[in-house]
């Protein structure tokens, strides 16, 4: 038996290049990521976290010493991430021999809050990923609006008019094949690739480096990117 928790994750991103007068960056603190920013290195953090569950078989239970029924219901707790509701999220992966009662599943998530803010999971953000475009500390645990989501939870579907990933222009790297790249992970971690072969495409037959640039904000939402036009109520017609 089997079930997942989903919970939410940030990063603190340092560039390879930095902007030291975007009012975002901090020398010490780099730029603040949250889920969704996090899309276009979901391979590199899925990469990073097994790599270090790795060392000690992933199971977060084997720290846990209590003598009760969620010892005795709870064979294993395994922290990965997956990409949910848009976003790249926390994921434990629980194997049960039985059902958890509510009140378990409270001392479950409990349990690993601990190890996700002061165990397994202060390790890992102090461990840099490296990616294209700089480095990523990753974190599990949040101080502000950190919750634990069952996977029976009803996870809220992304509207149609944020369907598109963001993506940030200012102080990234500006060569457009870099900015192409990252683009099309986005696309693909956010399950269209055909959008991003299309994008490609497209970017890869146009004459200017600004036309490429409005080509690729047509397929994620940068700071080219149009905002859309409110719809008019019928009786605004004339």
């Amino acid at each position: 038996m089997q079930m997942k928790f989903y919970s939410p994750l940030t990063a603190d991103f340092f560039p390879n290049e930095p902007d030291y007068a975007d009012e975002f960056y901090d020398e010490y603190e780099g730029c603040p990521l949250d889920g969704h920013d996090l899309l276009q290195y979901a391979d590199a953090v899925d990469e990073a976290v097994k790599k270090d569950i790795a060392d000690f078989n992933g199971d977060l239970m084997q720290y846990y010493h209590e003598d009760d029924s969620v010892r005795r219901k709870v064979v294993s707790a395994v922290p990965s991430v997956e990409i949910c509701g848009n976003k790249l999220c926390g994921c434990l992966t629980v194997e049960l021999k039985e059902p958890l009662l509510d009140d378990e599943q409270t001392v479950l998530c409990n349990y690993i809050t601990g190890q996700y803010s002061d165990g397994w999971g202060e390790g890992f953000e102090q461990r840099d990923i490296r990616v294209d475009d700089g480095t990523l500390a990753v974190h599990f645990w949040q101080e502000d609006g950190f919750k634990m989501t069952p996977s029976f939870e009803k996870i809220p579907k992304p509207e149609k008019n944020s369907l598109r990933p963001k993506m940030q222009l200012i102080g990234q790297d500006g060569n457009i094949f870099a900015i192409m790249g990252r683009a099309s992970r986005l696309l693909k971690s956010s399950g269209q690739g055909d959008k991003a072969k299309e994008m490609r495409d497209r970017v890869m037959s146009c004459d200017s480096y600004q036309k490429a640039l409005s080509i690729v904000s047509e397929y994620v939402e940068t700071e080219l990117s149009p905002t859309p036009a409110p719809k008019r109520d019928r009786g605004d017609a004339r």
